[in-house]
């Protein structure tokens, strides 16, 4: 017993049969004489004979029979403890088991049914009979396997098609040059996170970004290396966002723009400083900027309690002006959006 139950591995079924494969598992070799005399002229079946029912599971796996003989009476094991080990085997839970017993007793044929059992024979059998109950027991389970296998083919289509419809949404998100989210998935963020911060009365904050000089920077150093300095741009802000639900995406040309969920002005102003360091220090040469010689970025900040009623092009105009100021003030810098000095945006807000 000991054996068998190291014989319950969680095994999945190998390649299905083509033709009937019986198991006979019986510690009588008079009866495995007889079922192979039986079933030795029919060609579309093939006899596997166990004596010993403590080997029964090793050989059920290694053959993969499509019926199952077994005795109900047997040394060392007892038919029924069998049966419900092959019904735990994942190999052997659905193959067809036709038990075998010495007498017809109602009891221990009910009990057999209970625990699995697919048919029930008194020893012995007629010879077409027994031929008839295998084949068609092996015609349903092969159909089974058949139907099983197609399931399963169809299933690994549809995970294999989700994995790519997942891809090309992603892909789809994506800015092609830069590698960061795109304009598309900028707005569809920022309504997502309008819609959470009005229902929560949570502090939403965006920051619009321009590279300036970017115009000069595209004349003189080619448009090749205008697209090399927006990926280095792109990677910089990027990298500077420290939690998950921070978005950078890039807005349209030269500017960028990041969304903060759950962030009020404060803590923006620190994010946007963060940000305008970042690529301070890149250090990316701009001999034909009028604010440094190298490459820096402005930045408008604004933060809203969305409310019923508003839209989110609110706060997009309202990061929009600061981000002019910041321009105006000499660039390099980033700048706040004040509501007293934008009294048309601030009735919006409220």
């Amino acid at each position: 017993m000991a054996e068998m139950q190291k014989m319950i591995p969680d095994m999945m079924p190998a390649e299905t049969p083509s033709q009937a494969r019986v198991l006979l598992i019986d510690d009588q070799s008079i009866v495995g004489e007889a079922l192979r005399r039986m079933v030795e002229n029919e060609q579309d079946i093939e006899l596997r004979y166990c004596s010993d029912p403590t080997h029964a599971m090793g050989e059920a796996i290694e053959f993969r029979p499509t019926v199952i003989l077994q005795d109900l009476v047997m040394p060392e094991v007892d038919g029924l403890v069998l049966l419900r080990f092959f019904r735990a085997n994942p190999v052997t839970k659905t193959t067809p088991i036709i038990v075998l017993s010495s007498k017809e007793d109602p009891a221990i044929k009910s009990e057999a049914f209970k625990i699995g059992a697919t048919d029930y024979l008194v020893k012995f059998p007629d010879q077409i009979e027994v031929v008839a109950r295998i084949r068609a027991h092996t015609r349903t389970y092969l159909a089974q396997q058949q139907r099983d296998d197609a399931y399963r083919a169809l299933r690994g289509m549809q995970i294999e098609l989700e994995k790519k419809n997942a891809e090309l949404q992603r892909l789809s998100s994506l800015d092609a040059l830069t590698g960061i989210a795109n304009r598309r998935r900028f707005d569809e963020y920022l309504d997502q996170e309008w819609l959470r911060a009005a229902r929560d009365a949570k502090t939403f904050s965006l920051i619009l970004i321009d590279i300036d000089h970017f115009k000069a920077y595209n004349d003189n150093y080619g448009h090749q290396g205008g697209d090399e300095c927006l990926r280095k741009v792109a990677r910089a802000l990027d990298g500077a966002l420290m939690r998950p639900g921070d978005m950078v995406a890039r807005y349209g040309g030269e500017e960028f723009a990041v969304i903060l969920p759950d962030t009020d002005l404060d803590g923006a102003a620190v994010i946007a400083e963060k940000l305008r360091s970042s690529i301070d220090v890149l250090g990316l040469e701009h001999r034909h900027s009028k604010t440094s010689d190298h490459v820096t970025i402005s930045l408008g900040v604004a933060s809203i309690v969305p409310r019923d009623g508003g839209v989110p092009a609110t706060l997009v105009k309202m990061a929009d002006d600061a981000l002019y100021e910041a321009k105006e003030g000499g660039r390099n810098r980033f700048r706040i959006f004040i509501a007293e000095a934008n009294p048309s945006i601030a009735s919006q807000v409220g």
